[in-house]
């Protein structure tokens, strides 16, 4: 089935949208596909099952600096990142931790043990998506970068504002793999096939020195590198991207033994337990990072997974949207009207 790409124009009623808002999406068809990953590094993408999807919408890039900056100055949205800590929600904080800011990638001086990732983890105070870095740094030039710094709450309100909303584990992953059939990687089996790099990922030694043979030691433009076979870019690499489900190491092994042969439209389990992590409800972050290399993450390949506390961005953190297929619903393109069938 042929996929359409469109320039999609919604323009929706105010009871629905608070905005127009103009943005490449392309339409993926439903159908089936096998979910997850049989690689040994991943033991909670195990085991590979099948998955049956509905079409949808999904955007064609990530959500920019560009565009998130409209939503804000469309709606005067105020991120978590920018907002104070509640002392409820940290206990055992004093007051002079209760600052704004978010977590940034702080590469060592030289190589460290990989048991620790506050070896290159920092809370900046002041980082957030308009200083991804923390106050000496900005956006300035980088309007088609991805906005990071963005908590799931960030990421959903500006879907929701967009009409759309945050795409489930399910279907990034059936986008991911641009219909290819279990393949390591988005693109094949060859993380870079004839020499060439395909996706925006750490080279070198990690965590403390990237070589950046991709051309990126950070985020880089949406649509640098190449599409998938759907058309998506950056699906694999650049920054991770919020899903909608909630994380459980063991959800694969639950939907597996259900009895159900292939899975309907699933939407991820009810609620989030990880015992690496206990205590702390977690979301699912699919596509990997500029961070993910061959020595430590290797999560950039397709069926992997991350994870994160929802209210914590990071600044290789990002997101798009999907939307439903629905009959009859009609979109603009140059020149024509198209109607989803």
């Amino acid at each position: 089935m042929t996929v359409i790409l469109i320039s999609v124009l919604l323009a929706v009623t105010a009871s629905t949208l608070s905005s127009h808002v103009s943005i490449e999406m392309v339409r993926i068809p439903g159908g089936e596909f096998w979910m997850g990953s049989n690689d040994s590094r991943f033991a909670d993408a195990k085991p590979v099952h099948r998955v049956r999807l509905s079409s949808f919408w999904i955007d064609q890039t990530l959500i920019t600096n560009d565009e998130f900056a409209r939503f804000v100055k469309a709606t005067g949205y105020v991120t978590v990142a920018e907002k104070k800590p509640l002392a409820k929600d940290f206990p055992g904080a004093t007051a002079e931790d209760l600052v704004p800011g978010s977590a940034v990638f702080t590469p060592p001086n030289g190589p460290v043990s990989l048991d620790d990732q506050l070896r290159w983890w920092s809370y900046v105070p002041g980082a957030d998506w308009r200083h991804p870095k923390g106050p000496g740094s900005s956006i300035a030039g980088r309007a088609t970068h991805p906005v990071v710094q963005v908590a799931y709450d960030d990421a959903a309100a500006y879907c929701a504002w967009a009409g759309k909303r945050l795409p489930t584990e399910a279907e990034f992953e059936y986008a991911q793999r641009g219909g290819l059939d279990r393949k390591a990687f988005a693109w094949g089996d060859k993380l870079m096939p004839s020499g060439r790099p395909m996706a925006n990922t750490f080279q070198g030694n990690f965590p403390n020195h990237n070589t950046t043979e991709d051309g990126y030691a950070e985020t880089s433009p949406v649509g640098t590198f190449p599409a998938n076979g759907y058309g998506l870019f950056d699906m694999s690499g650049n920054v991770w991207e919020w899903t909608s489900d909630w994380y459980r190491p063991d959800y694969y092994q639950t939907v597996s033994q259900n009895g159900a042969v292939v899975a309907e439209n699933p939407k991820g389990p009810a609620d989030s337990f990880d015992p690496d992590d206990p205590g702390v409800p977690n979301r699912v972050h699919r596509g990997g990072s500029f961070l993910c290399s061959d020595q430590y993450c290797s999560r950039y390949m397709a069926g992997a997974r991350g994870k994160g506390e929802p209210s914590t961005g990071t600044n290789h953190l990002g997101f798009r949207c999907v939307k439903d297929a629905q009959t009859g619903v009609s979109h603009r393109t140059p020149g024509k009207t198209e109607t989803t069938k």
